[in-house]
């Protein structure tokens, strides 16, 4: 970091450097070249050489210590009289300046004329005061919006890890209750129940720490999830599995798709005519379509506890921070069925 930082002094100071040698090199450049003919004696020869010279440091100095001294102090406190009293005596600093080292540098053959200095340094006083003063405004204006981009990541980062870590408890949860309900049968199914349930965890505590996973391991995730609900609800229930992914390497929020999938077995199950649930996801060309599916009864009134409805409000916010424009969430219901269709454009 330090590093960076260093490196990017030197490119601003070099940019600097560059801007002023060719806005000082103007007036040489711009100078009819009909005169370069004609003898000068040395003594004008150095004071066409060193006054211009000398006013050039004036202007650089001016320029910062308007920028990095005056405005700050002045402008950003709103003390602008004080600001406009130090102006008016800059310009006459200048001036005065300028007409001295005039009668100091220049020959006697060439005539001294006030009106002409006055005019000529007024102009490039404003014209420095002007771009002294966007430089700094500007570079504030873009110091505050990188500040405010560093604090949005890190409130992002910060809702995020909050919300992933309501994901988890909620759903582990409903877990334990699946391992309670087989022990109390005394299934057989518990041993790999557990086995199964101590892979979610371990996926959970290593892998849905990191930023992204491989899609991959989160189709692994949601059939190891699936696998337990299914050995829970047996053949009472019936489950369609379609997860397939043509193209490889993909990568993905982890934990994207568990609320949807947990939501459809905890309001498609239980006093429900024929249940089922149906879970398709297909990515192929950048482009990732989900869909979950499950029967409900609409005179089925259920009673909500104080964590329901936690896992579809806390995906939907983690989508629209994650995804924004690249994803598409619908959800509706309609001949029974509870229908949820996301799509999302993978990077």
């Amino acid at each position: 970091m330090k590093s960076t930082r260093y490196s990017r002094k030197w490119v601003v100071v070099l940019i600097h450097a560059i801007a002023w040698t060719l806005l000082f090199s103007l007036p040489y450049l711009l100078r009819p070249s009909y005169n370069e003919s004609q003898p000068a004696s040395s003594g004008r020869v150095q004071g066409n050489v060193l006054v211009p010279r000398i006013m050039d440091l004036t202007w650089v100095i001016f320029f910062y210590v308007n920028a990095l001294i005056l405005i700050p102090r002045f402008i950003y406190k709103k003390k602008y009289w004080p600001y406009t009293i130090l102006q008016l005596l800059i310009l006459a600093w200048v001036i005065t300046q300028a007409s001295v080292l005039f009668k100091a540098f220049i020959p006697a053959g060439q005539s001294f004329n006030l009106r002409r200095i006055l005019l000529f340094n007024t102009f490039v006083y404003l014209f420095i005061l002007a771009s002294s003063t966007a430089y700094q405004m500007i570079r504030d204006k873009l110091k505050a919006d990188t500040l405010a981009k560093e604090k949005e990541n890190e409130n992002l980062k910060t809702e995020l890890s909050l919300l992933r870590s309501q994901v988890s408890p909620h759903f582990m949860f409903n877990v334990l209750n699946n391992m309670v309900s087989l022990a109390r049968k005394q299934s057989d199914l518990l041993e790999p129940s557990l086995i199964k349930l101590s892979s979610l965890m371990r996926y959970m505590l290593y892998e849905a720490d990191e930023d992204k996973v491989s899609l991959e391991k989160e189709i692994e995730y949601l059939r190891s999830y699936i696998d337990l609900q299914q050995q829970r609800f047996g053949k009472k229930l019936a489950v369609n599995i379609s997860l397939n992914v043509v193209d490889d390497n993909y990568l993905i929020e982890p934990m994207l798709f568990i609320p949807f999938v947990e939501n459809a077995f905890k309001h498609g199950t239980g006093l429900i005519e024929n249940p089922q649930i149906d879970v398709e996801l297909k990515a192929e060309k950048n482009k990732l379509q989900f869909t979950v599916r499950n029967k409900f009864s609409e005179n089925r009134e259920e009673v909500k506890d104080k964590t329901s409805g936690i896992g579809l409000n806390n995906v939907k916010r983690r989508l629209n921070l994650l995804y924004g424009r690249n994803h598409n969430l619908l959800i509706d219901k309609s001949d029974n069925w509870f229908n949820v269709s996301l799509q999302i454009v993978l990077a």
